[in-house]
């Protein structure tokens, strides 16, 4: 989950690499470094924490060279301490490195029996030290690069630079994303096209155990038998404008205020307004000739799929299973003909996402992955991509990415069910009608958002929240309990509201709030009845419903966010707006890292 970056070429390198790694610092925020050849030899800058203590380092201590790497840190091995800071090297070598060296302890052994001295408690420093005793040995430094390489077992990406080779930098890929981007007389290496956007537009985007050898000119590509092989240059999508937060404070409120805009840039690429009809891009395989669909994803994304998976079988009447994928392969499950893989991620570079897709692949089943980075590894490995149009988010908590997942799973069941025939011309009209009411609807409640800012005040002081949904919208409860975990530091959990009496129930008291996810539906008696019994035990019931159900429940809530009525369809979209505002008010108020949330980080490439 850390980001690398490198820049080869005529320019101050460390400028460049430090704003890149601005770019990068939604991968990891522990620690941050960089290295630079300053007449020849390496010289280093790092700094424990957050990129600004990087960036004051350098302030005070300039790093002069046009040749560098770069890194921002999520800790595996090793406290996110200044010592285990990257970039890591001897005098010959130094190495930045996303992801994990699994055979790390025996290679450590192997090499400090063979005299080679360490400083560090990463995985990391394993590979800097293999490389410089292959140096040692006499190996020009791309040998013993490629050497390296081949004793490595696990997944990672790599940057290295050589003393005394100021034209040269070296980089491997394998299950871990790696960019090569293409300037004019300088070259650039990053963990993704975002970060290059200022730099350049011409990326190569290297495979699974390719490696790359990069001069000031271009760059060369090997499989890892060290044979040559070429790889196509492509025009990024991503571009250099500077990402800020506007005159927003944190950049998670700015990417609330983009739900609207997320889900109907969304709907406009799934949706045609004149027929009121899912018109899906051209998929290479026909939606009607599957009997079952296979899902999996992780974290907000799985809870998006648990939806999807709702109206899948709902509208479309065909079977869907979902697993979380860290799960999905380890449970070996039958994948057989007419099976549909559907993936869904926000960065389409998560580990287990990935390693899904390759489990489904190995079982001949065709996978279509829904994304917000066109460019990444899972987009290039799928079958078929459906793309949400939420734009770049920079908050580690997601949140417009998540509303334009529920509307693309939204489109998908509404194109399989046409396709299988179970909901005709007029339901599918319908059904796209209310989708297209969605993003006015996300407008009003980013207007009307006082009442939610208000009850803030009563959720930052507990320490307990239960979170309740049916059907689709036990999903967002899901979701709720997730975004008061991540940014406040509140524990928080999500029930299906039917089985609270099996259980969780007994957690019940005044100091526990209870917030219930409540539209208005065929399913809304159900979950009132649900709230009662909350109610019942004393339980701080608080109702997010609209008009017709804040009535309907008034006297036994002790709170109620009304929101706008909508067809039932389409509330889980509009419902999970008010629980992400919860969350980032509550967070606001308690004073936490809203963007960059303690231990996490927003890509996941580790497992």
């Amino acid at each position: 989950m850390c980001g690398i970056v490198g820049v080869i070429g005529g320019r101050e390198a460390a400028p460049l690499l430090l704003d890149a790694l601005r770019r990068l610092e939604y991968r990891g925020y522990d620690s941050a470094g960089i290295a630079t050849l300053v007449n020849g030899h390496i010289d280093r800058r790092r700094a424990e924490g957050k990129l600004i203590n990087l960036s004051n380092a350098l302030a005070l201590t300039p790093l002069p060279g046009s040749t560098g790497i770069g890194h921002t840190r999520w800790a595996t091995h090793g406290a996110p301490t200044e010592n285990n800071a990257h970039p890591h090297g001897t005098a010959r070598v130094s190495v930045v490195h996303n992801g994990i060296i699994e055979n790390h302890a025996e290679l450590r052994e192997e090499l400090e029996a063979a005299g080679q001295e360490f400083s560090t408690e990463t995985d990391t420093e394993t590979v800097a030290q293999l490389v410089d005793l292959h140096l040692k040995q006499g190996m020009p430094p791309i040998d013993a690069a490629g050497a390296a390489f081949r004793r490595l077992e696990g997944a990672y990406a790599l940057a290295m630079i050589f003393s005394g080779h100021p034209e040269l930098m070296v980089g491997a890929q394998n299950g871990a994303p790696l960019a090569v981007g293409f300037g004019e007389d300088e070259m650039f290496i990053g963990s993704d096209a975002l970060a290059l956007a200022p730099l350049t537009r011409r990326i190569a985007y290297l495979h699974d155990g390719d490696w790359t050898v990069v001069g000031r000119t271009g760059a060369r590509f090997f499989n890892m038998e060290g044979n040559e092989i070429q790889r196509e240059i492509k025009l990024t999508r991503q571009t250099g404008a500077a990402i800020g937060k506007g005159n927003f404070r944190h950049f998670m409120e700015k990417e609330l205020h983009e739900h609207p805009a997320a889900i109907a840039d969304t709907l406009h690429r799934m949706v045609s307004p004149s027929t009121r009809a899912v018109a899906l891009p051209n998929l290479p395989f026909d939606l009607a000739t599957f009997s079952r669909v296979s899902m999996s994803a992780c974290g907000g994304a799985y809870f998006a799929a648990l939806a999807g998976r709702q109206w899948i079988e709902e509208f479309a009447r065909l079977p869907a299973d979902i697993d979380v994928a860290s799960e999905f392969r380890y449970r070996n499950p039958p994948l057989g003909a007419g099976t549909l893989g559907l993936l869904v991620s926000q960065s389409g570079e998560t580990a287990d996402a990935l390693a899904a897709l390759k489990y489904m692949h190995e079982q001949n089943v065709p996978v279509l992955s829904i994304l917000n980075v066109p460019e990444s590894t899972m987009a290039r490995e799928s079958d078929a991509v459906l793309e949400t149009m939420a734009g770049p988010e920079i908050a580690v908590a997601s949140t417009k990415a998540f509303t334009a997942q529920l509307t693309v799973l939204a489109c998908l069941a509404l194109a399989i069910g046409r396709a299988r025939g179970t909901i005709d011309a007029a339901r599918e009209a319908e059904m796209t009608d209310a989708l297209l009411q969605v993003p006015a609807a996300a407008a009003w409640v980013l207007e009307h958002s006082a009442p939610i800012r208000a009850l803030a005040a009563r959720i930052a002081q507990a320490r307990d929240v239960l979170y309740l949904g049916r059907g689709a919208n036990y999903a967002i409860a899901l979701e709720g309990a997730l975004k008061l975990k991540e940014i406040c530091y509140i524990h928080a959990e999500g029930y299906a509201a039917g089985e609270m009496k099996h259980g969780p129930i007994a957690l019940i008291d005044r100091a526990v709030p209870v917030i219930a996810i409540v539209p208005s539906g065929p399913l809304f008696e159900k979950t009132a009845s649900n709230v009662q019994e909350a109610a019942a035990r004393g339980g701080q019931v608080i109702v997010f419903s609209d008009a017709v159900g804040a009535e309907k429940l008034r006297g036994i809530a002790a709170e109620t966010i009304v929101l706008p009525s909508v067809d039932p369809f389409v509330a889980p979209i509009l419902y999970a707006i008010p629980v992400q505002m919860l969350a980032y008010h509550v967070a606001v108020l308690k004073g936490t890292d809203v963007d960059q949330p303690r231990n996490l980080a927003k890509s996941v490439t580790v497992e």
